[in-house]
């Protein structure tokens, strides 16, 4: 499967993005580096820069069909910035509109809510996020991991790097589950 991980130029949180990843690339899926500008993304360990990864994708040029899924991974800078880019906003949306799996961690829900989509919907994220997701008609959970399949897709979500291990299981499960289900209506 291939796997869009959506970041912004610079703030993601590194271990957000490179533990998901590589359990994803060790499940034999194919994750693509998606940002709304090309080149590289500037990482972040907390406040201090830490590794530059190479843009594969950018969103307005790429879309949401040719994708199984989508991880959104946090950091405070990443997705406040991503929440402003309309572009990165409608792709995230598009996931839901078309029924496909979507993972975010951590911040990663203020993306979540500027797309519309946790309205009805049970989610976890870092806890400073919970009273915007509650504004924006989701439901907030203090869980290391949650799945929610209260609306067109399901969405995993987890609260921060602790919980990695256990966000990065489930999202494969998840997306194999989503995968295989996709298969046989075919």
């Amino acid at each position: 499967m291939r796997i869009a991980f959506l970041t912004a130029p610079e703030g993601v949180e590194e271990v957000e993005l490179t533990d998901p990843w590589r359990a994803a690339v060790d499940a034999g899926h194919e994750p693509v580096l998606v940002s709304t500008k090309p080149g590289t993304i500037q990482a972040f360990h907390h406040l201090d820069k830490a590794d530059k990864f190479p843009v594969q994708e950018v969103v307005g040029e790429t879309s949401a069909d040719s994708f199984g899924a989508l991880v959104l991974p946090g950091g405070v800078a990443n997705p406040d910035y991503l929440r402003t880019n309309r572009k990165a906003v409608a792709f995230v949306r598009d996931f839901f509109e078309q029924g496909r799996p979507v993972a975010a961690i951590c911040h990663a829900a203020w993306t979540l809510v500027e797309a519309d989509v946790v309205r009805g919907r049970v989610l976890t994220s870092w806890p400073s996020v919970r009273t915007d997701i509650r504004n924006a008609g989701g439901t907030w959970v203090d869980e290391q991991v949650r799945i929610c399949d209260h609306g067109p897709n399901k969405l995993v979500t987890s609260r921060k790097p602790d919980d990695l291990k256990a966000f990065c299981e489930t999202f494969l499960e998840v997306f194999a589950r989503e995968s295989r289900k996709s298969e046989e209506a075919v």
